[in-house]
């Protein structure tokens, strides 16, 4: 099988981001965004999901970290489209449930080219350290917007921010892992439409 890597370099007046992507990978991350906590999601996000991610971010975080964290969500949303190709023989469809300690997340993922994010989730907490808790949503939008995938994010319960998050995050991975494998008895593109 061809590797499903994809790469890209974007630049503009608020961020400068180099992204590598690999699909199928070992879990390996090498991550310099200047966003701490992001950094950790992405972090557990490629262990979670089997992939490998490299990313060189450079961004206005003295003003604050909504362009960094909203341009790497544009960046990998990017790379995961191109390196997924035609789709063809992927299983399409991904569901992960994932607890940590008080809280349940889930994540459901359709590699469907028609993008949509629903978010379910009330986070007590405005902040997580230094990180605005809002850009959770930001990053999953421009994320699906990119990838022109269906997701669907609901945090079922939990009290904890840092908690919460992090379970999205890892379900995210886990969602995206299934719906991005190869099933042997796909033929073709799992779409009667005959694309994706």
């Amino acid at each position: 099988m061809t590797e499903r890597r994809a790469q890209i370099e974007r630049n503009t007046g608020e961020t400068q981001i180099k992204l590598d992507f690999t699909v199928d990978g070992e879990g390996r991350s090498e991550l310099e965004t200047g966003v701490p906590f992001l950094t950790h999601m992405l972090d557990l996000f490629t262990k979670h999901g089997h992939f490998n991610l490299t990313v060189d971010a450079n961004g206005d975080t003295e003003v604050d970290d909504h362009h960094t964290t909203e341009d790497i969500g544009i960046c990998l949303g990017h790379v995961l489209k191109e390196a997924l190709g035609d789709k063809k023989g992927i299983r399409r469809y991904g569901n992960a449930f994932v607890p940590m300690d008080e809280t349940l997340a889930q994540v459901v993922v359709d590699l469907s080219n028609r993008p949509h994010l629903e978010f379910r989730a009330e986070f007590p907490s405005q902040k997580v350290g230094t990180f605005d808790v809002e850009l959770v949503h930001e990053f999953m939008w421009k994320l699906a917007l990119e990838a022109r995938m269906n997701l669907h994010i609901i945090v079922h319960y939990g009290h904890n921010t840092h908690h919460m998050i992090e379970a999205v995050f890892k379900a995210l991975a886990r969602a995206l892992d299934e719906a991005t494998s190869i099933d042997e008895r796909v033929k073709g593109v799992p779409s009667t439409k005959g694309m994706l």
